[in-house]
């Protein structure tokens, strides 16, 4: 909720649902997918994320408000995975094909991290996706330090591909000029008539057209 951009976006209102109710519902569809839960904040802002949460059925884990990398630790252990994926609310139209696609990868390698966002990026803002190994994301919570990894979870263990071996999933066509991100007020008016063009279950390529339509 303490977003400085667009205050209070993960509950703002996108074709009639709220931008978390559309993250868990497309993530709903992921068949790769164990469980879904939100890392929220213990900050008392954040209480109506967490009940609105637990209202689409998601387990609710909270830790410290600058602090996401501890979040993410205490869900690692919370949930006993082997391996977690990080989907964020700035991706509300997510596609779980594409959600399948990078933990497919993740399964059938040995790589510690997998993602759609290791540069040069191919998709487009808003399909990020990423799955760290539990192992490194706790070894990345116990050493990290600076106030940069420590907000944004992963850039701990993308910064040391010597020691944690990563693997990118690509696009073909690249399309990295899309925005389907939810970073400010216009992106989010931009999402609203992308969403009224294709309805609640478009797929990456028809979201792509309809996003074109609009440039």
């Amino acid at each position: 909720m303490s977003s400085t951009r667009l205050p209070g976006k993960v509950l703002a209102d996108l074709g009639g649902r709220t931008v978390l109710g559309w993250v868990l519902g497309r993530l709903s569809d992921s068949r790769e997918l164990a469980e879904v839960a939100v890392a929220t904040s213990d900050d008392p802002g954040d209480d109506p994320v967490a009940e609105a949460a637990r209202g689409h059925g998601a387990r609710v884990v909270r830790g410290p408000l600058a602090d996401v990398l501890s979040r993410y630790a205490i869900a690692a252990r919370k949930l006993g995975a082997e391996g977690l994926v990080r989907i964020t609310a700035d991706c509300p139209l997510i596609d779980p094909a594409v959600v399948d696609e990078v933990v497919a990868e993740w399964r059938a390698g040995d790589a510690a991290y997998v993602a759609n966002v290791i540069e040069p990026r191919t998709f487009p803002a808003g399909m990020d996706t990423e799955v760290t190994d539990a192992a490194a994301l706790l070894a990345a919570d116990a050493e990290a330090t600076d106030a940069y990894d420590r907000e944004h979870v992963t850039p701990f263990v993308r910064s040391r591909p010597e020691r944690f071996r990563q693997l990118a999933v690509t696009l073909a066509p690249p399309r990295p000029d899309v925005r389907l991100t939810l970073d400010t007020p216009q992106d989010l008016e931009r999402l609203r008539a992308v969403v009224a063009a294709t309805g609640t279950g478009a797929t990456l390529p028809e979201l792509v057209a309809a996003a074109d339509s609009l440039a």
